[in-house]
């Protein structure tokens, strides 16, 4: 006669645990019971047969309606349901169920969301701020051989008369104490920008000379690139803009790139903020007058406007984005019956001017 088991009940917890079970070697599925075996517990089959059974074994694959589904580490297919609900002790022995991950339901869905999301947010501050992080690990004898060979590869088009190049380091030394350990070069390239390179190289396009209404507005932004340099924005900028290791391996290698490539890098806000202050100090330090820089950037700005933002000489305004606080930023720093005298003198302001007009030596 064969065995007829009751019916599960879920309202009455002392009751044996009653479910089913897939042996994992047979398709068959057969009716079981969980019950205490002294400390432990123990499985019973429909057929009599039993064996002991260790919770902390089994493993927790879902919840369907009002079964609770596990599997068995050691044993592939093996699946036993536990209609519901458990015995309290046989639970509490029990890995926890699975929903959404280990972590997440230990702590929750909605804590585990508020720590992913101050995480992203962390995340970000980090990527913001590694740069200025990681800048000061790049060896700056490694920024000097990157710039040197940059100057290298636009050695064509660098310009060569001695007088504008002595008056060019002139300015220079007014405006930096340590002006003796940067190269500063004019390129003839016809694009208004100025660029700071890796290693103190510092190079100004001849379209810029060009649109400068006298030494004063040139000094301005030579003060700005030169506030680069010491600040190491160069290589913040690489780093920002091709990530570390490409960085460290275009630093340390041959050229991958050229000048012109490289004024394209963007500086942070903060870097261009700090560049100004750089620029403002060191105008003020030579008693240079920082209205003609104001004026310049403001000539800039209108000239861009003007051309619906698309003018490609005025590449100044791309590298550097300039705004209404900044130039009001130099007007204030202007000092009321200061003693100012010109960036160059006359002559030295032609020489410069003419730089580019003796051809290089082949």
């Amino acid at each position: 006669m064969q065995k007829v088991w009751p019916t599960p009940s879920i309202s009455a917890p002392s009751d044996p645990m009653q479910g089913w079970l897939y042996d994992g070697v047979t398709a068959v599925r057969r009716t079981v019971r969980v019950e205490r075996d002294g400390s432990g517990w123990r499985l019973l089959l429909e057929e009599g047969d039993a064996e002991s059974l260790d919770p902390s074994r089994l493993q927790p694959v879902e919840t369907r309606g009002e079964t609770e589904i596990y599997g068995w580490k050691d044993r592939p297919g093996w699946r036993l349901g536990l209609y519901k609900p458990l015995d309290p002790d046989f639970a509490a022995a029990l890995p926890r169920m699975t929903i959404y991950g280990r972590w997440i339901d230990r702590i929750g869905l909605w804590r585990a969301a508020g720590i992913g999301i101050a995480a992203s947010a962390a995340l970000l501050l980090l990527v913001n701020r590694l740069p200025d992080l990681l800048a000061p690990l790049v060896p700056f004898s490694w920024e000097q051989k990157y710039g040197d060979a940059l100057l290298g590869d636009a050695d064509a088009r660098l310009c060569a008369a001695p007088t504008g190049q002595k008056a060019l380091d002139a300015m220079a030394a007014r405006l930096s104490p340590s002006a003796g350990h940067y190269k500063v070069r004019v390129a003839d390239i016809p694009i208004v920008n100025a660029v700071a390179l890796p290693g103190g190289n510092i190079v100004i396009f001849k379209a810029l000379l060009d649109e400068a209404e006298g030494p004063d507005e040139v000094a301005g932004v030579l003060g700005h690139e030169i506030a680069h340099v010491e600040n190491r924005d160069v290589t913040r900028a690489l780093i920002r803009q091709y990530g570390f290791s490409l960085s460290l391996s275009a630093l340390g290698g041959p050229v991958g790139g050229n000048i012109e490539t490289l004024s394209a890098a963007r500086y942070s806000r903060e870097a261009e903020a700090r560049a100004d202050g750089g620029s403002i100090a060191a105008l003020a330090r030579a008693r240079i007058s920082p209205l003609p820089t104001a004026r310049f950037f403001e000539r800039l700005a209108a000239a861009e406007k003007g051309a619906g933002g698309l003018a490609e000489p005025l590449a100044y305004l791309g590298s550097h984005p300039l705004s209404e606080t900044r130039r009001q930023r130099f007007v204030a720093s202007a000092r009321k019956g200061a003693a100012y005298r010109p960036a160059l003198s006359a002559q030295e302001w032609l020489q410069l001017r003419e730089i580019c007009a003796t051809p290089r030596k082949k």
